[in-house]
């Protein structure tokens, strides 16, 4: 497919301010979409439109608490009106608690996470769910942990919240069963490995973490396929060989 295979689309990136966020919008734009983005702070924000910029690509970037569904909400209402359409959810709001026995684990490590990875996701899907049911092509997309699939004592509550997230996007899925151009589609990885952290580290192997210019690549890559054959599918980009 050709460079700006994506041209005409519009797409909507949260948590766009970190090293994962930065990359998707700018490889998105790099095949022509145009990007809607957030974070939770303007300089993130703003960092990640920058990156757009560089490239010659199109972005709004905007500040959003999506832990406020009516702001958030809002949020959805104005960028369809400014953009007419919508056609890719790329939800990578994170965060991470864990490490104590699942006796001595504080519960407030859920309290936490259930806002950052299970609600956000609730409330952006809610937001545009509308519009891109609305798309002719529309990509709805979370990336998600193995741990939700195999989870220890010391992860009990990332590994629950990551759950939750996933279930929530195969509720996405069952809503589009009659809806043969929309796709909810969760990525899988065992952790993630930056650049930075690679410079930061050059004599580590980062075994079975997944770079992160795989993930954006293959964030991309769901518009090379068909939404019939991608929604409600679990994609595994971990390099282990056993995957449930």
């Amino acid at each position: 497919m050709s460079a700006a295979d994506l041209a005409g689309r519009v797409v909507v990136v949260t948590g766009a301010g970190g090293a994962l966020g930065g990359l998707v919008c700018e490889q998105l734009a790099r095949r022509g979409a145009a990007v809607e983005l957030c974070d939770r702070t303007a300089p993130l924000a703003e960092e990640a439109a920058g990156r757009v910029a560089g490239v010659g690509g199109d972005a709004t970037a905007t500040v959003v608490d999506l832990l406020d569904a009516d702001a958030t909400a809002r949020w959805g209402v104005d960028v369809v009106a400014r953009r007419g359409r919508v056609d890719g959810l790329v939800h990578l709001v994170g965060g991470w608690r864990g490490g104590a026995p699942l006796a001595q684990a504080d519960l407030a490590d859920w309290d936490l996470l259930q806002q950052l990875l299970v609600r956000t996701l609730q409330t952006t899907s809610q937001a545009f769910h509308a519009a891109l049911t609305a798309s002719d092509d529309a990509r709805l997309v979370i990336v998600s942990a193995k741990e939700a699939h195999r989870p220890t004592q010391k992860n009990a509550s990332y590994a629950a919240a990551k759950a939750a997230a996933e279930a929530w996007v195969q509720a996405i899925a069952h809503s589009w069963k009659d809806v043969p151009t929309a796709a909810a589609v969760t990525l899988v990885v065992t952790g993630l490995v930056t650049p930075q952290m690679r410079a930061d580290r050059p004599d580590a192997a980062f075994t079975n973490l997944t770079d992160i210019d795989e993930v954006a690549r293959a964030v991309t890559g769901l518009w090379d396929r068909p939404a019939s054959d991608l929604n409600g599918a679990r994609l595994w980009l971990t390099p282990e060989p056993s995957r449930t």
